[in-house]
């Protein structure tokens, strides 16, 4: 068959596609078709170029502005140049981005036809053109149900984004997209990264109803669990380069995290460590911190010195607010002692001071300066609370910008922060190395405990696998106390010495990292000591 033919079967067929910036390649020889309905899995590390991918096949400006690509676009078996986000829509392309681009202030219906709204024409408009003419909201509203009904969805169209729990927010993306006109490709920018498990669950069901629909689909994410369970086959990405595209039967997920990567990805469980003679570093009683969806209800734990204490549990359970308010950032009552001297409490400023530091979940909310450069955020909160990198000139002081130069680069490096230099805005960072940011400026206060929330969350499995072990080269080479919270249990398996597992605001038990699933499933459901009929260890 000759070219345009093969193309004919694909909705979407990208030839040969390659990229420069300012002569850096970034993108060489990459190919990736799509069947209507199928689901195809876009895989690779941070910085292996998805983004720039989609960036071409969306017709993004920082393409057209840079010299433009290589390669060729089919869609529907003809030749095709995007020059527009709105001429990929008008090509039947859509896409659900992982950071949500709704208006709060607006309702779902107004976020769903937002750009495509229905308008009727009155006196007004008739004079002075369409731009007079009025909403007609009981037909966009009629348009909203429809698509919000096709996913399930039992809120109203009316009802304002703002304060919509995230699983709604990101169907009402969904929703948003299966509202166009000819869709054909929808992509999925790490859809799961902000969602608990059931909610997950749900989201990969409704994919695969849409790809039954006959929408093609393409999947980007890090979860490879995720890819193995929806996608019909696969492309992976590797610095810039196609690696290759497998039908997802043809692989497994050990392979798919090798092949992501370039080398073997190993990730064994932690071992269990005794705390028998371990001195206490952190003395938790009777805290209850008022975290909406995460409350805690009355925990006493201890913290011992040097080893890494995982926190598990279902999502809304309280283990995000632990961390959350022992560092002040909600409403927090009990007695926290480090190093047997009591803690302030409800003060983020003197928890840092006294030798606390927190790598937030929220990265994007409160752990970073986005509009401000990679090297002052690694620097700024050492500058703030301990007088770090800053020199005094006679009376005046003034930021020591050539050691904070100098760390800066040492943690780029050591973090395998992939950016363009120290001085490159935050924003521009992929997730995954924006999370390396927050974790370096934690890093640079130096604390007697860190707190880290979340660290891997999307995040690639070779930079999850960079990050988890950072951690333990902390503990083991610097003794660091560590405390982390994750959603992940195999996560929390790979590296802590003990985890605890909190239930509906209270500590249901610690377990060791080797203990059975089926003891981790019992302690995180509320179920264990029913079925045990005993009390659960809590000093590991």
């Amino acid at each position: 068959m000759n070219k345009e033919q093969n193309n004919d079967q694909y909705v979407l067929d990208m030839r040969d596609i390659g990229k420069e910036y300012y002569g850096t390649r970034v993108l060489s020889g990459i190919n990736i078709s799509l069947k209507p309905g199928e689901i195809h899995g876009i895989l690779g590390e941070n910085g292996a170029g998805k983004s720039t991918l989609m960036n071409i096949l969306f017709g993004m400006s920082v393409i057209h502005n840079t010299g433009g690509f290589e390669g060729t676009v089919f869609v529907d078996g003809e030749e095709t140049f995007i020059e527009s986000p709105v001429e990929a829509m008008h090509k039947g392309i859509g896409m659900v981005h992982q950071e949500f681009m709704l208006i709060p202030g607006y309702s779902i219906t107004e976020n769903i036809k937002l750009n495509r709204e229905i308008t009727n024409p009155g006196i007004l408009s008739r004079v002075a053109g369409k731009k007079l003419e009025t909403l007609d909201m009981k037909a966009m509203n009629k348009d909203a149900r429809k698509a919000l009904d096709k996913l399930g969805m039992n809120v109203e169209e009316w009802v304002k984004v703002a304060g919509l729990p995230v699983s709604f927010m990101q169907f009402v993306e969904i929703a948003r997209e299966l509202d166009k006109e000819n869709l054909k490709v929808l992509v999925f920018d790490e859809p799961t990264a902000v969602l608990t498990e059931s909610d997950a669950d749900r989201l990969l069901e409704t994919m695969r109803m849409i790809a039954d629909s006959g929408i093609a689909i393409l999947f980007i994410t890090h979860r490879l669990d995720e890819v193995k369970r929806v996608a019909d086959r696969i492309t992976i990405l590797r610095d810039g380069q196609h690696v290759v595209t497998k039908n997802i039967e043809d692989t497994d997920v050990f392979e798919m995290a090798n092949l992501m990567v370039g080398r073997e990805i190993k990730m064994d469980s932690a071992k269990s460590v005794s705390s028998e003679g371990k001195n206490v570093k952190m003395e938790i009683r009777d805290l209850y911190v008022d975290m909406p969806g995460e409350v805690v209800k009355g925990i006493d734990l201890d913290i011992y010195e040097g080893e890494i204490l995982g926190v598990g549990g279902l999502a809304g359970q309280g283990k995000i607010g632990l961390a959350n308010g022992i560092m002040g950032l909600y409403e927090t009552e009990g007695t926290v002692k480090l190093d047997d001297k009591e803690i302030t409490l409800n003060n983020p400023e003197k928890s840092l001071k006294e030798g606390l530091a927190f790598v937030s979940e929220d990265r994007r909310g409160i752990g970073l300066l986005l509009d401000n450069s990679i090297e002052l955020n690694i620097a700024v909160t050492s500058m703030q609370i301990q007088g770090k990198f800053i020199r005094q000139i006679g009376p005046f002081s003034q930021r020591d910008t050539k050691q904070i130069r100098k760390h800066s680069l040492k943690m780029i490096e050591e973090l395998d922060i992939r950016c363009t230099g120290p001085e490159q805005i935050t924003r521009r960072l992929s997730g995954g190395n924006q999370q390396k940011v927050c974790i370096a400026r934690s890093l640079t206060l130096n604390p007697k405990v860190l707190f880290v929330s979340e660290p891997t969350r999307g995040i690639d499995v070779g930079a999850k696998k960079l990050v988890l072990d950072t951690l333990v080269q902390l503990n083991r080479d610097h003794g660091m106390t560590i405390i982390m919270t994750s959603s992940e249990l195999a996560e929390l398996r790979m590296i802590s010495h003990r985890i605890a597992i909190i239930n509906e605001g209270k500590l249901e038990g610690v377990l060791p990292p080797d203990a059975s699933d089926v003891d981790f499933g019992l302690m995180m459901s509320g179920e264990y000591k029913k079925v045990k009929g005993k009390e659960v260890k809590t000093d590991g």
